[in-house]
């Protein structure tokens, strides 16, 4: 069989097409990088002043990388249009985010989802926990992901498979990616999310067009899929073909018993994590916070919602029709046969849009296509760096320095936070190169049923708290501890009974290696019926410790829940009432101090006597003050907001009673909806959630 690795290789307007990409998307991403303010707010939250378009184009492209050109296109070919439910599903969470749980975010005024649990039940374990779970899954999960799945791309498309230019050229991909990252934080991100979104959905769309012009239209492929099978066939211990269409490849709705997604863990099980991916993830959260306001942040949306359609038709699809034109590779299922053709013996599904692009693009397209490929992957990385830097900064290294920071100006703090957040770009960098061996090894064809495994096992403790928290105010902060504890003990035993055995591929005589308890218990219980036992269990534990436990005084919940995020009464802090509780007297009377980037720190009062016009570059030290510049803290700026007035203490008192309310009324702001806008965007989404019901109902 002749190899495709040698069959194709790009021609110079496919080079011509790369490189010219590469020059347009940096120009974008540093240009707009250069418009952006050098503060913590815009480097992070791009000023919160995004409008809805790019929104709803960085959450699509956020989610859409690399894993699901690949994933989707080979989960389609392997068992239809099943796996498209994921994408289907989102534009239902994705309204729940922009209606519900956006609200509440943005009256917090918090920059993170750890920040916002933090304010929520106070203390610091669990927004520790979370921040250092949330990079972990970000590093080993989803950059694995993508990184497996451009590579898998570009090994094949360049016909170049040694490792050492594989690591080449995704080191290369992460150097463009880390750039756009560190030289214009989130506002940067999203300007290249929407160009590349554009230049995805059209390269997808013209493939799609020739893939169903060459399969023959739409009916042909309904026709064809069904006996898509190669000439060596295998056989599983009941003599039924391994890896043969199914039946049902053409619905969404599948039996519970004996099909790859039930429609109870479609329906249940897909939405837990759903809301988990979409409502409570770093990622996906961090674009709608950057929105102006909430009709901006609702709109986005309803806009990623609608875009959330295309995959089954650019994705999907595509893959099915590559099981149809060539299934003696992509529908292999004899497992010597797939190990010579694409080195897996559970199947070479994973190569079915790969395959599209090399077999039917012209030259010019099919670089226009890699381009593509590279805009996904880098899309995913960018977003995931960004937001991972915002995590470890004002999650992770503020715990660290909180003492140290006590005595220093709001403006050194400021600069700090922007150099620990482009340095920790870096070190994301290091790591993730560091782990594409174990990606290699790794590799299979069932690498996004395994993501979706992994996100079963952690996700579901992190959807029940965050709901809880949301809605339900007397959830408290030992409820949530031991909720997410006892929830990823149960998760993490699943994960070993899950992994700790490597079932032999259909058609292999080796025997199953599990025990009977094991197949009983894992192999008898879906991964989404899992996640919905898993996530009932939290909850339970969850209500159950918050009952038995002090109830959060109403004083510490406003703007912090559903029901109170209209509040403007001023919040008291969980820690400042425990101390209360604890010493029987107020805390440490503060100051609010508002730079003129408009960041506002609070400083105890004892401090700000003694820190009385300070200036940076007086305060700080050389090195901090170079990299303060290398990383966009001017000079001058500097100076005048590291200037600290002196107070006396009705002074204090009264300025600090003014900032607090000035703040509530900025935050209160952000979501209030003027009757016409809110007609308008809810309007949109009625529209929007009809067209998905149809979409869902037509192929149940």
């Amino acid at each position: 069989m002749e190899d495709i690795n040698k069959k194709n290789y790009l021609s110079w307007p496919d080079y011509g097409v790369i490189i010219g990409y590469f020059i347009f998307v940096l120009t974008v991403g540093l240009v707009s990088s250069r418009k952006s303010k050098s503060d913590v707010s815009s480097f992070f939250m791009a000023s919160r002043n995004m409008h809805w378009i790019p929104v709803g184009a960085s959450l699509f492209a956020s989610n859409v990388g690399s894993g699901h050109f690949i994933g989707l296109a080979g989960t389609g070919a392997a068992s239809g249009i099943g796996i498209a439910a994921f994408e289907i599903n989102a534009t239902f969470v994705l309204l729940l985010l922009g209606w519900l749980f956006v609200p509440v975010y943005m009256s917090s005024g918090v920059y993170t989802m750890p920040e916002y649990l933090r304010e929520r039940f106070g203390g610091q374990r669990i927004r520790i926990y979370l921040s250092v779970l949330a990079l972990l899954l970000y590093v080993f999960t989803k950059i694995s992901a993508d990184l497996f799945a451009g590579a898998l791309f570009i090994q094949e498309a360049i016909g170049q498979s040694s490792p050492e230019w594989l690591y080449f050229s995704v080191l290369i991909l992460l150097a463009i990616a880390a750039i756009f990252t560190m030289a214009g934080g989130l506002t940067a991100v999203m300007w290249t999310d929407f160009v590349q979104t554009v230049l995805m959905v059209i390269g997808a769309f013209v493939l799609t067009g020739i893939a169903f012009n060459k399969v023959g239209g739409y009916e042909q492929l309904v026709y064809k899929y069904p006996l898509a099978l190669p000439t060596k066939l295998a056989f599983d211990s009941n003599n039924k073909t391994c890896n043969a269409p199914p039946d049902y490849a053409f619905n969404l709705m599948r039996p519970i018993v004996g099909s790859d997604l039930p429609w109870t863990g479609i329906v249940f099980g897909l939405t837990i994590l759903a809301i988990w991916c979409w409502c409570t993830d770093q990622v996906i959260v961090q674009r709608t916070l950057a929105s102006r306001n909430s009709i901006h942040a609702k709109a986005g949306c309803i806009l990623g919602g609608w875009l959330k359609f295309l995959p089954l038709w650019l994705l999907v699809f595509p893959g099915m029709i590559a099981r149809v034109l060539y299934p003696e590779e992509v529908g292999c299922v004899d497992p010597e046969t797939c190990k010579e053709i694409c080195g897996s013996v559970a199947g070479c599904t994973n190569k079915a849009y790969v395959k599209l692009v090399l077999e039917l693009l012209p030259d010019g397209l099919r670089g226009l296509m890699l381009a593509v490929m590279m805009a996904a992957l880098m899309s995913s990385l960018t977003s995931i760096f960004n937001s991972s830097s915002t995590i470890f900064t004002m999650d992770i290294w503020a715990c660290v320095r909180r003492k140290a920071w006590k005595n220093r100006s709001p403006r050194l703090v400021e600069i700090e936070q922007l150099i620990v957040g482009r340095m920790s770009v870096l070190v994301l960098v290091i790591i993730s190169v560091v782990w594409i061996p174990v990606i290699q090894n790794s590799s299979s064809s069932q690498l996004f049923v395994y993501i979706q495994s992994i996100t079963s096992f952690l996700a579901p403790p992190l959807t029940a708290v965050y709901i809880l928290a949301v809605f339900w105010t007397r959830t408290n902060e030992p409820g949530a501890f031991w909720g997410l504890m006892i929830g990823l003990i149960v998760g993490l035993l699943r994960f070993v009974l899950e992994f700790s055995f490597v079932i032999p591929p259909c058609g292999s005589a080796e025997p199953d290696p599990r025990p009977e308890i094991i197949k009983l218990l894992v192999g008898k219980i879906h991964y989404l019926h899992f996640s919905i036992l898993l996530c009932i269990f939290t909850v339970i534990v969850t209500v159950t410790v918050s009952l038995l436990t002090e109830p959060i005084p109403e004083q510490c919940l406003h703007r912090l829940t559903f029901w109170t995020r209209f509040s403007s009464e001023p919040r008291t802090s969980i820690r400042q009432w425990m101390n209360d509780m604890q010493s029987g007297d107020s805390a440490e009377p503060t100051v609010y101090y508002t730079s003129n980037s408009g960041e506002t720190a609070v400083i105890s009062e004892k401090n700000a006597s003694t820190m009385q016009f300070q200036h940076v570059d007086e305060a700080s030290p050389r090195w901090l003050q170079v990299l303060g510049r290398i990383c966009g803290a001017g000079t001058q700026e500097a100076a005048e907001n590291g200037n600290l007035p002196a107070r006396n203490a009705a002074e204090t008192e009264e300025s600090t009673k003014k900032a607090e309310q000035q703040s509530i009324e900025e935050t209160l702001k952000s979501i209030r909806e003027s009757p016409r806008q809110k007609e308008i965007v809810n309007f949109a989404a009625v529209v929007c959630v009809v067209g998905a019901t149809f979409l869902w109902g037509f192929y149940a």
